[in-house]
């Protein structure tokens, strides 16, 4: 924790539903701070962001993680037989976050993470939105990683989970040291989705209301992928970020060997990036208005 900082304090966010979230709150001292949410990735927890929250913090960012429902501590009851699904995670989950800390008059910036930027798409109220940056976000088709990450890819989707759900009845992912575990709903849209090159967008079951639904997203998203991130590699972010039609979308590029030659899928969060976070929230200030 930095020298002056306020402690984080823990919160209940309650989604549209009556769902319980597990938030952490990391509070400005000053009164016209920029509100922000955190919104990660898949099975990542939110403790996972708290040096990135912490930083954003000492930059005067009143800023919100939170954990997803059935994942970190808003598991609630057991996962196996529960219907929770991943457009609970954008729509309810996510925008109940977003409510919970921004409005009309003080909106919010969003850092979204993998899965983060997939949400950003489904929150009920994009008006509370002033500027984005995702990272690592791309379409998930197994075309768009390289071998042989892509038959690493393809085996966890078909050979390696398929016997695990059906012993467990959720998607074990600590088992393979993978992340938290999954509700059943999640793991089944996750696999479904990624059989197609632009993600949801080609899923004939949801076009083309989620198409609509990204056509309210106005606010400008920056989006950075790493080049050796190889589930999220630049043509993959290309293909899902183009949902976004009325959204000014600036790619970023980035070169790993500018951080020790290591960033991949997670690092963009770990210590040995600050110099990208000075980027991205001076970026974020600049959307503000302010330097």
């Amino acid at each position: 924790m930095t020298a002056g900082l306020k402690e984080p304090s823990d919160m209940i966010i309650k989604a549209a539903d009556g769902y319980e979230l597990a938030g952490t709150v990391y509070a400005s001292d000053r009164p016209d701070a920029t509100p922000m949410v955190i919104a990660g990735a898949t099975g990542v927890p939110r403790q996972f962001y708290r040096r990135f929250a912490e930083y954003a913090q000492a930059r005067q960012y009143h800023v919100l993680t939170f954990d997803y429902r059935g994942v970190g501590r808003s598991e609630g009851q057991s996962l196996k037989g529960s219907r929770i699904n991943m457009l609970d995670w954008g729509r309810l989950d996510f925008s109940a976050a977003l409510e919970a800390v921004a409005s009309p008059s003080s909106p919010a910036v969003v850092v979204g993470h993998s899965f983060g930027g997939h949400a950003l798409g489904l929150v009920r109220r994009p008006e509370l939105v002033s500027a984005a940056c995702v990272f690592a976000t791309g379409a998930g088709w197994h075309g768009h990683i390289p071998y042989p990450e892509r038959l690493r890819v393809l085996a966890l989707w078909n050979i390696i989970l398929p016997p695990l759900i059906r012993w467990k009845g959720y998607a074990p992912f600590k088992m393979l040291k993978m992340g938290e575990n999954l509700p059943l709903g999640v793991y089944q849209q996750w696999k479904r989705w990624c059989r197609y090159p632009h993600y949801f967008f080609d899923d004939p079951k949801m076009m083309p209301d989620i198409a609509a639904e990204f056509l309210r997203i106005r606010f400008p998203i920056m989006a950075v992928n790493a080049l050796d991130d190889l589930w999220a590699l630049p043509a993959s972010r290309s293909a899902f970020m183009g949902g976004y039609k009325n959204a000014t979308i600036i790619p970023i590029n980035l070169d790993p060997a500018l951080f020790g030659g290591k960033v991949g899928h997670m690092g963009y969060f770990r210590p040995h990036v600050e110099p990208l976070w000075d980027d991205t929230l001076k970026w974020l200030g600049e959307r503000l208005g302010s330097s």
